[in-house]
């Protein structure tokens, strides 16, 4: 982290402290409150022990590190609050029937438990690809990085004409309802629509019904085709939605969406398989073939066959690298390459930064030639 010197009032005296500024690694954090937004759906605001301005751009998510049933597991969450409140962030969970790590943090995450966090990280965000007018296209809990997005215009002040179609189950699943209303009362240049699949007995619904189709989506957005388009939902919805934009001729050079999926519960079980696999194709190659990969802070090094990557070397010499989505797309994994030459073939889990600092991710970096690892 960098750490500006900054100052804060408290009980009426003026004392300096020493705030520091997030960036992409592992923090812990302490949840401060909790927010019940729909019967099934919770928000869990986080701050750091010590002042932090975290800083990130709208739409990127972090890794929670959690220990569930004495296993330590890893489950990525995208951020729901706004950079513009920076002391602080939240991310927005909702209970899955069968969910393992999503009922537990219902159950158990609580105000004042301490946990840590990785990131915040990811490509799919609305700085990286600016516009005047936008369309932001939601389903169920996929909400929430488009809401992180609303929130960053409407507290900046930023002068961006805003379509947000949201679809839910039923008026009482609707996230963020209230919210979204009153930004929409206050400025101009945002327009809400809300679709809800179905109404329950005694639900009063003036609005769409059904699912988002291709009229609907015209109608509501006749100027689509302007547009800089954002979507995240379930995998059907985010099909359905580029099958309707295909269709119509939208340029999908102008189409983003949310594609991180849900984590393998077996992420450590499959990097020990990776591992095995790689060292029965290691004994059929010559030493001459081999690639050696040192770990300089454990003091080991395993040799892999080409197209292993640093996480499978990492398992063969016994190490453990965390990693939650094993695509690149959480940055959990990552480590600092000190020599050697890999290639990395990421999904938005690593900046820019660290990437000229020397860091890659382990589970998608394949070696080229001998490589030295900080680990």
């Amino acid at each position: 982290m960098n750490t500006p010197t900054n100052s804060v009032t408290t009980g009426g005296a003026f004392i300096p402290v020493e705030t520091q500024i997030w960036d992409n690694g592992r923090h812990a954090v302490r949840c401060v409150k909790t927010i019940q937004e729909t019967w099934d759906t919770k928000t869990f605001c986080f701050m750091a022990d010590q002042p932090v301005m975290f800083f990130f751009k709208p739409g990127q998510f972090v890794t929670l590190e959690l220990e569930i049933d004495g296993e330590q597991v890893f489950r990525s969450y995208t951020i729901s609050s706004s950079p513009s409140v920076p002391y602080s962030f939240s991310i927005t969970v909702k209970r899955v029937p069968g969910g393992w790590v999503s009922n537990w943090i219902h159950d158990h995450l609580d105000e004042g438990s301490e946990l840590a966090v990785h990131g915040p990280v990811g490509a799919f965000n609305s700085i990286d690809f600016p516009a005047e007018k936008v369309l932001y296209l939601s389903g169920g809990v996929g909400i929430t990085p488009m809401m992180s997005m609303a929130r960053w215009i409407y507290d900046t002040n930023t002068d961006v004409d805003i379509t947000f179609v949201h679809s839910s189950r039923t008026p009482r699943d609707i996230i963020f309802h209230s919210e979204l209303e009153f930004m929409t009362s206050r400025i101009a240049n945002f327009q809400l629509h809300l679709i809800c699949e179905r109404l329950e007995s005694g639900q009063n619904w003036s609005g769409y019904r059904g699912f988002l189709d291709e009229a609907k989506l015209l109608m509501v957005t006749p100027d689509i085709h302007e547009r800089e388009i954002f979507c995240c939902g379930p995998t059907p919805y985010m099909r359905a939605i580029r099958e309707i934009l295909q269709k119509i001729g939208f340029n999908m050079k102008h189409y983003h969406e949310e594609t991180f999926g849900a984590t393998p519960e077996n992420a450590e079980e499959q990097a020990v398989q990776s591992a095995e696999i790689a060292a029965e194709e290691a004994e059929a190659l010559t030493a001459s073939d081999l690639i050696e990969v040192v770990f300089t802070e454990s003091d080991k090094s395993a040799q892999i066959a080409p197209g292993d990557t640093v996480h499978a070397a990492a398992a063969k010499a016994g190490l453990t690298i965390p990693r939650a989505c094993g695509m690149g797309i959480c940055g959990t994994c990552k480590v600092k390459k000190i020599s050697g030459d890999v290639e990395m073939n990421h999904n938005g889990g690593i900046t820019d930064e660290d990437v000229a600092e020397g860091y890659i991710l382990s589970c998608c970096s394949i070696p080229n030639d001998d490589v030295v690892i900080e680990y």
